[in-house]
């Protein structure tokens, strides 16, 4: 046991071969084999589905993972895509970050990699998005590279094992489980063992209620052996969330609203929203501003959207306009008529697919 982080833990090869031994045999009879992105595994395939799958459970990836891979099959349709076309294929994901990422990263690998993935930890440290467990999880279930991963539930596994204390947000509770990852990943059957990793924590080893009677782990489980499982991993500590305010203006000319394109960082970034203000006293300045002349304007229901580290209350003024000056939007600037009569072929914030749903 790993007191007060103090200790590292020491594992034998005999212990390590026995771990990798009973993970294996689960894997055979209880692991996932037939997800989308296990059939004709190459890097690219593999790559899509890990960046769709933080944060996100395998059920709700699969329909967004199998429309993204026929649209963008080869990195390099994905690299000559248009960034509106890619961040459309998000659109409900959620973390939007993930997809201008992919799509940096394909450019990246199309200039620097001939437009091959690359086959080394560090070069696909290097692309956007990829951090060492991402990395790690490419090269191995799709190469069989030898690299151990450290994704969530293979922390949480790891953590009720070796009994480690710390919480996933502490670069400290990570640096004492790498070693341990390093340790027990074997050189042989490598990406066989990290999904099996991965499909222990998410499938037996969960958060609450874990099924201990069904790990092939449990003998020698430090947290099964003092009762502790819901002790470790700790949670992080509770901060309160702030509350944000805004309101969102749709003007509406002939089934059509204005929309704006956010800027590439940030809440929202490169997806289409509505415009904000921060006071209903704005409004005639911004239709003014816009060449628009109010005709009748009523409320959408409030409601509330929550972020990772703050929600937003959202109040929203639709407003029926005549144009006071008849122009094109330019293409090349930030913003758009958007025709509800018509399929979005554009990304959308969740908040703007909300809006669009309730007219």
């Amino acid at each position: 046991m790993n007191k007060n982080n103090t200790q590292a833990v020491t594992i034998s090869k005999a212990s390590a071969n026995k771990f990798a031994h009973q993970v294996l045999a689960w894997y055979q009879e209880q692991g996932r084999k037939t997800l989308p992105w296990q059939q004709n595994k190459t890097p690219y395939r593999v790559w899509i589905s890990e960046i769709m799958l933080q944060q996100t459970q395998v059920a709700t990836v699969i329909p967004y993972y199998q429309r993204f891979m026929a649209s963008f099959p080869t990195i390099a349709a994905l690299a000559s895509a248009d960034e509106d076309k890619v961040l459309h294929h998000w659109t409900g994901l959620g973390y939007y970050a993930r997809a201008r990422n992919l799509h940096k990263a394909a450019k990246q690998i199309v200039e620097l990699h001939q437009g091959k993935f690359p086959q080394t930890l560090n070069e696909t440290i290097d692309l956007p998005g990829i951090g060492r467990s991402t990395a790690g999880a490419i090269l191995s279930l799709s190469l069989n590279k030898h690299h151990a991963i450290l994704d969530g539930n293979v922390k949480r596994v790891l953590a009720r094992c070796y009994t480690i204390e710390g919480h996933n947000a502490q670069a400290k509770f990570e640096q004492q489980l790498w070693p341990i990852a390093d340790a027990l990943t074997p050189k042989e059957g490598v990406a066989q063992y990290n999904q099996a990793m991965m499909d222990l924590g998410a499938m037996v080893c969960t958060r609450s209620k874990p099924d201990c009677d069904n790990c092939p782990l449990s003998s020698g489980c430090l947290a099964k052996a003092g009762d502790l499982q819901s002790a470790f991993p700790q949670k992080k500590p509770k901060k309160q969330t702030p509350v944000k305010n805004t309101i969102m203006v749709i003007p509406r000319v002939n089934n059509k609203v204005l929309m704006e394109k956010r800027p590439p960082s940030g809440i929202w970034g490169g997806l289409w929203c509505f415009y904000e203000i921060t006071a209903a006293t704005q409004l005639n300045d911004f239709l003014t501003s816009q060449g628009l002349k109010a005709v009748e304007q009523f409320s959408l229901p409030a409601f509330r959207h929550t972020f990772s580290h703050f929600h937003l209350d959202i109040e929203t003024i639709v407003v029926d306009c005549r144009q006071l000056k008849v122009e094109e939007v330019n293409e090349k600037t930030p913003q758009q008529w958007y025709d509800l009569s018509k399929q979005s072929s554009v990304g959308l914030a969740a908040s703007t697919q909300k809006l669009i749903s309730l007219l």
